[in-house]
């Protein structure tokens, strides 16, 4: 815990001498009835075994005090706040096997029309981007909570070629990374620019406030590798949750005047997941994809953040106070 006026603490040190008062006064009160005992003007009662009582009114408004001061001093305490927020990549798979019907009507429309789903039930304070690949990849729509904006990117999605798993992640590494820190502008310069610095790895087990849910149907035939799009995604802190569409027996599809037999490749999905601490999913059909995206809008992040507590300390002092003047006035009819 800090305190953001830590002088007033030094009010604490009054405590010690207000106790030392309150004992000074209960040793004259004392002389001064056995003085008054002596000389017949006074009378022995039958509550002398509930001396006690009138100690507590005094010791709750000494524990009333310590908060009070303890509130002066504005204490920060670092509180975890479970909210959504942060910034989620879409990253569709638009290749030429997602025109697969074995999730009707096509396995792309489906995973479009639960997407828009998913979109629609996030809060403003979580980001959506839209990153298509095929053989290559492309930001559709930056990072935004323009709801209206990402829907309209969604929906124009269509399918093309070639599948490049690794170049749809690499592409929503640099939609998060520009949505971070925005690139600086560029001018023209014939100076030799100078190599962009390689991120520092994070600890294992760090996580951001970011992620990228990669739908697709998992059947990568494009160079770079996955897996090492996949770590440095590990290295970034972003977690990829994959969703892999259609089923171990697959589906036959017509691109480009070919007959081509598509089906999943679930263990690759799995690693890529595993990698980056992610989830993996699989949806055979539109009613599990839409379980998948719930399920996915359900996991709060956690942030930490520093949050001033001073209204607790001031509640919990004047809570006490009227606790003990409460005891006073039921015991003694008056307040201490």
């Amino acid at each position: 815990m800090t305190f953001l006026w830590p002088g007033m603490l030094f009010l604490l040190i009054a405590l010690p001498a207000l106790v030392l008062i309150y004992l000074l006064i209960q040793r004259r009160r004392k002389r001064l009835a056995e003085a008054y005992g002596s000389m017949g003007l006074t009378h022995a009662g039958n509550g002398g075994g509930l001396a006690w009582r009138r100690h507590v009114p005094p010791a709750f408004f000494l524990l009333s005090l310590t908060a009070l001061i303890v509130g002066l001093a504005r204490p920060q305490a670092q509180v975890s706040l479970p909210r959504l927020e942060g910034t989620v990549i879409l990253v569709f798979d638009v290749s030429g096997s997602m025109t697969a019907d074995d999730i009707k009507p096509t396995r792309l429309e489906a995973a479009k029309a639960a997407a828009e789903a998913f979109v629609r039930a996030q809060p403003l304070t979580v980001q959506v981007g839209v990153v298509a690949f095929s053989d290559s990849g492309f930001s559709v729509q930056a990072p935004t909570n323009d709801q209206a904006s990402v829907l309209a990117a969604i929906q124009r999605l269509a399918p093309t070629r070639g599948t490049s798993l690794a170049t749809g992640i690499q592409v929503a590494l640099t939609a998060i990374a520009d949505s971070i820190s925005p690139p600086a502008p560029r001018y023209y310069t014939n100076l030799t620019p100078a190599p962009t610095p390689s991120p520092t790895p994070v600890p294992a087990g760090t996580y951001t406030p970011a992620v990228i849910i990669l739908l697709t149907d998992g059947e990568n035939n494009m160079n770079p590798d996955p897996l090492a799009a996949a770590q440095a995604a590990a290295d970034r802190g972003v977690r990829i949750h994959t969703i892999g569409l259609g089923s171990a027996a697959g589906a036959t599809v017509h691109v480009n005047g070919f007959t081509v037999h598509t089906q999943l490749d679930e263990a690759l999905l799995k690693q890529i997941s595993q990698v980056t601490g992610g989830t993996y999913y699989i949806a055979t059909d539109a009613a599990e994809l839409h379980k998948i995206y719930a399920d996915l809008g359900r996991q709060l992040i956690v942030k930490p953040q520093v949050t001033e507590v001073t209204s607790l300390f001031a509640g919990l002092g004047i809570l006490v106070l009227l606790v003990g003047g409460g005891f006073s006035l039921l015991w003694f009819g008056r307040m201490p």
